[in-house]
């Protein structure tokens, strides 16, 4: 059976690799090109990015929904947010690397800028993703979240309810998962 776009996405539920191959030529090009663009400071990962994206997409292919969203789209969500983990996912290992004194003189000064750069990189990302929450929503998640407080603290500060924050706390992470699509 030849894979063709009216098929590829059934194909692929059917784990027919030769799906895959469909969407690695039809949409590797964009893949790469959101990959390239999320994390333009880990050149040496992006390869490896790409393969997990592509493994994402194997193993969740259940998850799209064609009413919702573009395959397009999807697989480019997918992409931009596999991107910004692999940053993270750098960024603590160089952390740990500095902690445990791996890092010599002549390479401290270098990782401290390439960590400088992806903490840029990370919270640009960051900012884009989470542009789609209403204001509020935004503060309370980087509150709890990027710093780290105490619900019970958020709660006092807003003059909200504890519950009234789980709740959009709830909502907001259910808003970013469906635009995530996975």
């Amino acid at each position: 059976m030849k894979i063709d776009n009216d098929n590829f996405i059934y194909q692929l539920r059917m784990k027919n690799e030769e799906a895959l191959l469909y969407v690695i030529d039809e949409y590797g090009g964009l893949i790469k090109a959101v990959i390239r663009k999320t994390m333009p400071c880990l050149q040496m990962k992006q390869d490896e990015c790409f393969n997990d994206v592509l493994l994402s997409l194997w193993e969740h292919i259940d998850s799209f929904h064609s009413e919702s969203n573009s395959f397009k789209n999807w697989i480019a969500a997918i992409s931009k947010y596999k991107s910004i983990d692999y940053m993270r996912k750098y960024k603590d290992e160089m952390d740990k690397a500095a902690y445990s004194g791996m890092e010599t003189d002549q390479t401290a000064g270098y990782l401290t800028v390439e960590r400088q750069m992806i903490e840029r990189e990370i919270s640009t990302r960051m900012e884009e993703l989470l542009s789609v929450l209403k204001p509020q929503d935004r503060e309370i998640l980087l509150r709890i979240y990027a710093d780290e407080e105490p619900v019970e603290q958020v709660s006092r500060e807003l003059n909200m309810k504890k519950s009234a924050v789980y709740n959009r706390v709830s909502r907001a992470k259910k808003k970013l998962r469906a635009l995530k699509g996975v």
